[in-house]
């Protein structure tokens, strides 16, 4: 967890099929507004946190650009097409642009 760079996994909630995408946090500036940004959701009477929907976006955008698989352009349109209402334009348009994921956004949100 104290690598320069982060890294993720994966959990899958064996009864639901419900999974969620942990990302380790290195020394980003991005993480930092994730967790100033944090959500906070009510599940089965229980509060928890996520991370804001534009930082996994982000993140899904960088790691289809690392030659990642198309399976994280799925993933935003569906996350766009779920909870779209919810997702901070702006803010997510800056970190596009800070990021220099400007083409890997356009491929994710044209199809």
């Amino acid at each position: 967890m104290a690598r320069e760079r982060g890294g993720h996994f994966s959990i899958i909630h064996a009864d639901s099929g419900l999974k969620a995408d942990f990302y380790l946090a290195g020394r980003d500036e991005l993480h930092g507004w994730a967790f100033r940004n944090k959500r906070l959701y009510e599940v089965g009477g229980k509060t928890i946190t996520l991370a804001p929907p534009e930082y996994v976006i982000i993140r899904k955008l960088e790691f289809y650009r690392e030659a990642g698989p198309e399976k994280h352009l799925r993933d935003i349109r569906s996350m766009l097409a779920i909870s779209g209402d919810q997702v901070d334009r702006t803010a997510l348009q800056e970190w596009i642009v800070r990021r220099g994921l400007d083409s890997q956004w356009h491929e994710a949100s044209s199809a």
